[in-house]
């Protein structure tokens, strides 16, 4: 049986206090660590129990559409990132 594709997420990883926080935007979901390696990988666990709790739910679908995914046939397609940018704005 073949294995379906695996779906991308950006990660962005940064300070908060004496935290690193790992957030992805896609599906608005974040989490913490005292090192990047462990934020990462807190921020996959969560959003593993979320994806599988939508999955229950029966809204996985509609929320990775809403995300930019585009379902194709049995799997979908990641959302296309073409930049990632920083500027400033006065305050």
């Amino acid at each position: 049986m073949k294995k379906k594709p695996d779906l991308m997420f950006t990660i962005q990883i940064f300070k908060e206090g004496k935290k690193l926080v790992a957030y992805n935007p896609e599906l608005d979901v974040s989490s913490c660590g005292n090192t990047t390696e462990e934020a990462r990988q807190n921020l996959k666990d969560a959003l593993t129990g979320f994806m599988k709790s939508a999955k229950e739910m029966g809204t996985l679908d509609e929320i990775l559409e809403q995300a930019g995914f585009v379902h194709v046939g049995k799997s979908w397609n990641t959302p296309e990132l073409i930049t990632l940018d920083r500027f400033s704005l006065a305050a």
